[in-house]
């Protein structure tokens, strides 16, 4: 949520509407959506390259340590999905396209704000890993959010300016005023504090001839806000003579809103205001706007929903979900973070949104390579509750879902058919009670990946070895060699972090693994600064993410029959970027490798689990690929065999690969330095 010009307006009044703040020795409510927005943006963290996933997890921990130093208790809660009604459908579709444009913006070279693809999974895992407690809600957590700092006294950290409205008893800290990266002493002791403002409700109607609180949510959606934007509203607005008060400087936007805080000032209820609005409409549509403006005030109500149970308890009741039917086991795992908002759209409105990354707008959108996937998670979600039935998407086809995706720069809704499963898998509530062999079956099947293809592979990186297989195996992705490459040396990373700071391994930090680390990061540090974004390789690595998001989601749907990765580590786009042009200049693999056994052992399993299914064509010299291919056209040979990086090479690459060696492949790449994709 958030009202049109509030927050800008209020800043502008800082010493009017705020109180400085030492914030230590109390808990406070986080507004989880808006904080791993505000650290994404503001962290001075790479946009381009799909997410440097470990740098926001440092940014998300130092964060943490900074409120632990200063015995802040954090309780972040987390929107859930789409609100059951579907009425900010509008908006988040303008802001779907606006993100369509910042993501082209960024793919030529200017400017933009576009969180990656995972990044909420990673904020989720650091919250884990930290031991913070969260909460993801049903749907919108803003009342929530609300209704539990009020039950325990405390503030609210977040960057919505609905919480400018909302009757906090001790107020709303907003993020881009808390200095955490700033921590003081109070003065003769050793007691660290984080400078912060406080939002004062009673300043704001003070200033405002003491006007009675009761009436901003009126105040709220006469602005605008995410839920409320009627045409007809303007009208209003334009008939109707708005005080301005004191001047303002920015614009119409203050303007509006200080005219309706003066004009509102006037009346003694919501009531008397709203009778007030609806003279200046016409009478056949005043009792439909009283409807409608009233229904989106009760949007600023305490909420029903006790998150202090569930923070104190594990207990989550949510009465708009239970009034769904949903099985016990979905509600409990939604709550824990354990299940996505978009299967909770997914499964209450039978509709998804797909996010754009920064991605080739000339290209079909990333996340259609992924789309296997989601049949078989929408396969599951059928046929869950009779509750459902009457729900707004049953003029939808039956078996079908709708997912709203980029096509070209703008969006469009496609209709998709979910994938018909055995009979037994169709019982959503009991999904949980089928044999962990057939919940791995069923999730390898869908990636098209054999078991025994990941027994070398360590358990941490079986779901991305077998997703990485399933990108490979499909001609959308035309991953070539150098990306799966890159792609796998990325993901050492992790194992590499591991044994730096093992105690276990303590030798090793004096050889191969911290040197290669180190090398690892130096690339990805040079990757960074003004460096050009190969399209059609950024392309190519957010359909992997695609396929990683989804392949995960699945897993989470099936009760993780395979363990979930730690996202925190496993990719770093600037990194693997960077990777891909070294590759085809001046670094091998086998070279990069040599200065650490250990890794060269583990790339090997990884490497040896995918080839498989990688283009052969790839791995012979651009000069002697184009002869063969001439040779072929000379013979009339079938077309389709020529084709550079299909399946039906997967024999010529078995061979090769078994002549060569894994890392031998790296010789006959450098033929390709020239070719640089």
């Amino acid at each position: 949520m958030g009202i049109r010009g509030l927050m800008s307006f209020v800043e502008d009044h800082s010493n009017e509407f705020f109180t400085d703040l030492k914030l230590r020795d109390t808990k406070i409510i986080i507004d989880g959506y808006a904080l791993f927005h505000r650290l994404c943006f503001n962290s001075n963290l790479e946009l381009r390259y799909g997410g440097d996933y470990d740098s926001f997890a440092d940014v998300v921990q130092k964060f943490f340590q900074s409120m632990f130093a200063c015995n802040i208790c954090p309780y972040v809660v987390l929107d859930g999905g789409c609100d059951i009604s579907d009425k900010k459908l509008t908006t988040l579709k303008d802001r779907a396209k606006e993100k369509i444009q910042m993501a082209h913006s960024l793919s030529v070279g200017g400017g933009g704000y576009v969180c990656p693809l995972l990044i909420r999974e990673v904020f989720i895992q650091v919250l884990t890993k930290l031991q913070v407690c969260f909460v993801q809600c049903f749907s919108e957590a803003d009342r929530d959010i609300m209704t539990l700092a009020n039950h325990w006294n405390c503030p609210v950290l977040s960057s919505d300016s609905d919480f400018c409205i909302f009757d906090l008893k001790t107020g709303f800290c907003p993020l881009n005023s808390f200095q955490w990266r700033n921590m003081n002493t109070i003065k003769g002791t050793q007691d660290y504090y984080i400078p912060a403002k406080c939002f004062s409700l009673d300043a704001l109607c003070h200033y405002f001839s003491n006007m009675n609180k009761a009436l901003l949510p009126l105040f709220a959606v006469l602005c605008g806000n995410d839920y409320i934007n009627l045409p007809i509203m303007e009208r209003f607005l334009s008939k109707v003579r708005l005080p301005l008060g004191a001047a303002s400087s920015k614009g119409r936007r203050h303007h509006r809103v200080l005219g309706l805080l003066n004009w509102l000032s006037h009346f003694a209820d919501p009531t008397e205001a709203l009778d007030n609005v609806l003279k200046y409409l016409p009478k056949k549509d005043q009792e439909n706007v009283k409807e409608l403006l009233c229904c989106s005030m009760e949007e600023y109500q305490q909420s029903q929903v006790k998150l202090q149970d569930f923070f104190q308890c594990g207990t989550y009741v949510c009465p708009d979900a239970l009034n769904l039917g949903l099985p016990e086991w979905v509600l409990v795992a939604l709550a824990k973070g354990q299940l996505a908002p978009f299967i909770s759209d997914a499964l209450v409105l039978r509709r998804t949104i797909l996010h754009t990354q920064v991605e080739n707008m000339q290209q079909p959108n990333a996340y259609r390579i992924s789309l296997p996937i989601r049949q078989v998670i929408y396969g599951l979600l059928l046929n869950v509750s009779p509750h459902l039935e009457n729900m707004s998407w049953n003029s939808l086809p039956p078996q079908t879902f709708s997912e709203v995706e980029r096509v070209n720069k703008t969006i469009q809704t496609s209709i998709v058919d979910a994938v018909e499963l055995p009979q037994d898998h169709c019982d959503l509530s009991k999904l949980t009670e089928l044999s962990l062999a057939r919940r791995l079956t069923l999730l390898l099947e869908t990636l098209k990946v054999k078991q025994t293809i990941l027994d070398t592979v360590p358990a941490s990186l079986k779901l991305p070895i077998a997703v990485i297989c399933y990108w490979l195996q499909h001609t959308q992705a035309k991953a070539k060699l150098h990306h799966l490459q890159a792609l796998l040396l990325g993901m050492l990373m992790g194992p590499l972090h591991a044994m730096i700071n093992s105690p276990d391994k303590k030798h090793l930090r004096e050889d191969g693994a911290k040197m290669l680390y180190e090398e690892l990061q130096r690339m990805k540090e040079q990757t960074r600064p003004g460096t050009r974004l190969h399209l059609d390789t950024a392309h190519i690595f957010c359909q992997w993410q695609c396929c990683l998001q989804m392949g995960m989601y699945l897993n989470q749907l099936l009760s993780t029959p395979l363990p979930e990765p730690d996202l925190t580590r496993l990719y770093s786009g600037s990194l693997v970027h960077g990777l891909c042009r070294q590759l085809l200049t001046s670094t091998s693999v086998e070279s990069l490798l040599s200065m650490c056994p250990e890794a060269k052992q583990l790339y090997d399993h990884l490497f040896n689990a995918t080839r498989a299914f990688a283009p052969a064509a790839l791995l012979l010299p651009k000069g002697k690929s184009n002869s063969k291919k001439k040779r072929q056209k000379k013979q009339g040979t079938n077309r389709s065999k020529n084709k550079v990086g299909t399946i039906s090479d997967t024999r010529c690459w078995y061979e090769v690969s078994n002549r060569f060696g894994p890392l031998m492949v790296e010789n006959i790449e450098e033929h390709q330095a020239s070719e640089l994709e």
